[in-house]
């Protein structure tokens, strides 16, 4: 760094920063202003002769009573697969940072290896698990948990099950990364105290995990909020989230300034709920 000061000067730290500045502002900020731009404009124009801003908030009122239920029904169902990675994110997670030994590098290896095949082909090979003549159907049909005609593909169960596996690793990895920093010695002194393993963990390990814990639920929760390939490709016409309308109304459609603004709705809605979010859970360090 000192010699970085002598080479620029005082102002080191800014020239460090320029070319990540430069980035967002190049691929955020300047989409972001477009898409904000498109959604005040005027949808009697077309994506060839281009829409014309005349500040019309009306685009919002009237996606948001068009498509509200697909903005409920996407936080509905990545609120439940959040909870489904967390859940078998936390356990395994857990298992790698404490009971792994040797064998850690090999399941974090595994971890990531999904990451290694494109999303689109994990979701068509849960397409596949869940068909109505595979075996998992076939299975849960011989144990009477489904009936004769029953079947898991094009239900909320697959688009969730596919929105829970696609997304799992996001949640594991920070959640390893805060339970492999936890001294074991604070868990020894918790017995050491007479604590029960239950509360040992409660007051410990779950404690300090904490800001793993968020940091997994915001990099899981987010990025499924706005999917459509899952819902695509293991739902149905009555199970499409607001991406799927997103994308409709920008490819097939044609209706780019109600798509911008039903795209808007959502930032803006998912922004809110992580602000919540963060400042109740404690954690305002990581935003």
């Amino acid at each position: 760094m000192d010699a970085l000061q002598r080479v620029f000067g005082k102002n080191a730290a800014y020239w460090l920063i320029l070319p990540a500045a430069l980035w967002l502002g190049l691929f955020f900020v300047v989409p972001m202003m477009s898409l904000v731009s498109t959604s005040l404009s005027d949808p009697a124009g077309s994506p060839v002769t281009g829409y014309q801003f005349t500040g019309r908030v009306q685009n919002y009122s009237e996606v948001l009573a068009d498509y509200w239920p697909y903005l409920v029904r996407s936080l509905v169902y990545a609120g439940i697969a959040t909870v489904g990675c967390l859940i078998l994110g936390y356990v395994l997670a857990y298992a790698i940072a404490f009971k792994a030994g040797r064998w850690k590098t090999v399941m974090l290896v595994l971890v990531i290896a999904p990451f290694f095949t494109s999303f689109l082909v994990r979701t068509l090979s849960w397409k596949l698990i869940l068909a109505d003549n595979g075996f998992v159907v076939e299975a849960l049909q011989w144990l009477h948990v489904l009936g004769e005609d029953g079947r898991l593909l094009a239900t909320p169960f697959a688009v969730i099950a596919g929105l829970t596996y696609n997304f799992l690793p996001f949640m594991i990895l920070p959640l390893y990364a805060s339970l492999e920093k936890i001294d074991p010695q604070l868990l020894e002194a918790s017995r050491d105290l007479y604590a029960s393993p239950w509360k040992g963990f409660w007051s410990v390990t779950w404690k300090l995990s904490i800001p793993g814990v968020v940091g997994g639920t915001l990099l899981t929760f987010i990025p499924a909020s706005g999917d459509y390939i899952n819902a695509s490709l293991l739902g149905n016409p009555n199970t499409q989230m607001v991406g799927n309308k997103i994308q409709a109304l920008f490819t097939t459609v044609g209706d780019y300034p109600q798509a911008s603004a039903l795209s808007v709705i959502l930032m803006v809605l998912i922004l809110a709920m992580v602000l919540v979010y963060v400042r109740r859970a404690g954690t305002e360090e990581l935003l």
